[in-house]
């Protein structure tokens, strides 16, 4: 996928998310009970809709969409495998059949951009100016230690939604305790009769937003690490596969066309 497609897909699955989220907000609304809805939507607050919790509702569902990404980016990366740019059997990689193989990686349309055949491409080029298998080794290995940190890189929007949700709610707590602290600095309410449920249930309110921002955050955080762990594994299998079937075949031909 290009870069202009990478940037359509992540803008369409912002707008599906905002939707959704505003679709599950009115359903918690209209489905929960009172105390519930207290909870998850603030929905006695005087800025309802317009609360902590509906903005921390956006940005989950925002972080779940860009797991969505992730995940389809993932098993596109670990497909690169089933692709057999390189042949199974014990073929010689002559170098009409290394440019063959360059040939066909550049002639595909899509998947071109992945892992494996970046990895292939650059290592084929290394050993052709050289013809040596111990360089193009090392190309390999400087290939997986770039792709690598641009695994990283590319769950910088998860971890920022992730990093975000928990602040949201440590401003909705620290909120909730100047209001009421407010509240409770008013002379005219300390002699109400309600005095003390008022003061409590706004400090209520204000950890409920960092309770709920932690469980959601937990979420994020539990499939952005399974989500790493399995791109961090394909890209090590791909790895395997470019040592495996073109690093020691290329020096098996070598020693074969000395012999």
């Amino acid at each position: 996928m290009s870069g202009d497609m990478k940037a359509i897909a992540k803008l369409f699955t912002v707008v599906i998310a905002v939707f959704a989220a505003v679709v599950a907000i009115g359903l918690m609304h209209l489905l929960s009970g009172e105390q519930l809805k207290e909870i998850l939507l603030d929905a006695d607050s005087s800025w309802w809709p317009f609360t902590i919790q509906n903005f921390m509702w956006v940005a989950f569902f925002v972080g779940l969409g860009e797991v969505v990404l992730r995940w389809m980016s993932v098993e596109e990366e670990r497909g690169q495998l089933k692709r057999g740019y390189l042949p199974d059997d014990d073929a010689l990689l002559s170098p009409a059949l290394l440019g063959q193989i360059r040939q066909n990686i550049h002639g595909r349309r899509q998947g071109k951009n992945c892992f494996l055949p970046r990895m292939l491409v650059r290592t084929i080029d290394q050993y052709q100016l050289n013809a040596n298998e111990e360089q193009a080794s090392s190309m390999l290995n400087a290939s997986l230690d770039l792709y690598m940190h641009e695994i990283d890189l590319r769950y910088s929007t998860l971890r920022y939604i992730t990093w975000l949700i928990p602040t949201l709610g440590f401003i909705g707590t620290v909120l909730g305790i100047m209001f009421a602290l407010n509240y409770a600095g008013v002379a005219e309410n300390a002699q109400r009769d309600d005095f003390l449920y008022e003061v409590t249930a706004r400090l209520g309110v204000a950890f409920t937003t960092t309770l709920l921002a932690l469980a959601l955050s937990a979420v994020l955080v539990l499939f952005q690490s399974m989500l790493q762990t399995r791109e961090e594994q394909g890209l090590n299998a791909a790895g395997q596969y470019c040592l495996d079937k073109l690093i020691l075949k290329l020096g098996y031909t070598r020693r074969s066309l000395q012999s």
